[in-house]
């Protein structure tokens, strides 16, 4: 546990994007499962709930970190020792611990596509140390989806929220994804980007992209990066949730799409985007198909069929999970809560356990 009164502070220190070898190293005894991409001594990153974990001994620990589009928690032995909003290139430091080794987790938890996130590393204070770092975990889930999957608006008290509110109230690391990878003990990436679709975005926003564009990238406002998924990264279960967008908006008159066409391009995406994901990771990963109840019954219907046809494509390995049952909706712009997302965990976390996972 933390000890003593926490403090925060930024002292005036050098960019997180030195090249310097103490940066290079402070990375080296860090433990990330998340999509970054390495360069000039610092770790960049876009996708929400990325998280990097360390240790150090002695009274205080530092975060090296630059992002001020974005919110994040730091943890100190477990407990949220403080949140830095929008952090600005500096040095934020925890203070008042005791003078003991202490586990510290850094997690990004909001949304911030249009923008690339910098980390540099933990220090520790005058007479510490940063120790090596933490062990990866053997278990391994990826998380796809919208702002379902993200969080968004999940710690409101209103539906009736700002774009500031919803950058506020947005937690990751609170998110279904997160609390259910945490239950199981496993290491996770949350590859969610809100209003996006399989084929079709939110209101029909933005035409001639869709979540797909995006889903091969580290860094999202980068176009055509590309992650270089590393031999470490081999989830052994894959949760896909995608389609709210697709259909939970009328097609408006300046689309192109029927009802009909939708639902096939649809179809014909999501076995494009499962044969991408056997591809990469292999068939003895297990791959959810979910879908949201409360959305327009399309959904669950073209998920429902995509299943049963890769099963008669003999892929067994892909199931069917749906939510949406007792959900208040009382996050922003009518998004699970809190609870919610509690409720959605414990689902899916029982639904696991009648898989016969393969980790």
């Amino acid at each position: 546990m933390v000890a003593g009164t926490v403090t925060v502070g930024l002292t005036p220190v050098a960019p997180p994007v030195s090249a310097s070898p103490a940066t290079s190293r402070a990375l080296a005894q860090v433990h990330t499962a998340g999509r970054v991409s390495v360069a000039d001594g610092a770790a960049r990153f876009s996708w929400p709930g990325v998280y990097f974990e360390g240790r150090v001994r002695g009274t205080a620990v530092g975060v090296v970190l630059d992002d001020p589009h974005s919110d994040y928690d730091v943890q100190v032995d477990g407990v949220t020792a403080a949140t830095l909003v929008t952090p600005s290139a500096g040095t934020h430091w925890i203070t008042d611990l005791r003078d003991t080794a202490h586990t510290v987790r850094l997690v990004k938890r909001s949304e911030s596509p249009w923008a690339t996130a910098s980390f540099g590393g933990f220090v520790a204070a005058p007479g510490g140390a940063v120790l090596a770092r933490p062990a990866a975990r053997t278990r391994q889930i990826e998380f796809i989806g919208d702002s379902h999957t993200a969080g968004y608006g999940n710690m409101s008290t209103t539906r009736d929220c700002s774009g500031d509110e919803v950058n506020r109230t947005t937690n990751a690391d609170r998110s279904f994804a997160a609390l259910t990878a945490k239950r199981l003990r496993a290491d996770y990436q949350i590859n969610a980007f809100s209003g996006r679709g399989m084929v079709r975005n939110y209101a029909g926003g933005e035409p001639g992209t869709n979540y797909r564009t995006y889903y091969d990238r580290a860094l999202l406002a980068v176009d055509g990066d590309v992650w270089p998924v590393p031999p470490t990264w081999r989830p052994q279960l894959i949760v896909v949730g995608l389609g709210i967008n697709d259909f939970s908006t009328a097609i408006g008159p300046d689309e192109t799409w029927t009802p009909q066409s939708l639902a096939a391009a649809y179809r014909s995406a999501y076995h494009g985007f499962l044969d991408k994901l056997r591809a990469r990771y292999g068939r003895s990963a297990t791959i959810l198909v979910v879908a949201a109840q409360m959305s327009d019954p399309t959904l669950g219907e073209a998920t429902q069929r995509v299943v049963r046809e890769r099963h008669r494509r003999g892929d067994q390995r892909v199931q069917h999970f749906s939510y949406g049952e007792n959900l208040d909706l009382l996050g922003c712009h009518w998004h699970p809560s809190q609870r919610d997302h509690q409720l959605i965990a414990d689902q899916l976390h029982s639904f696991i356990g009648t898989l016969a996972l393969r980790w």
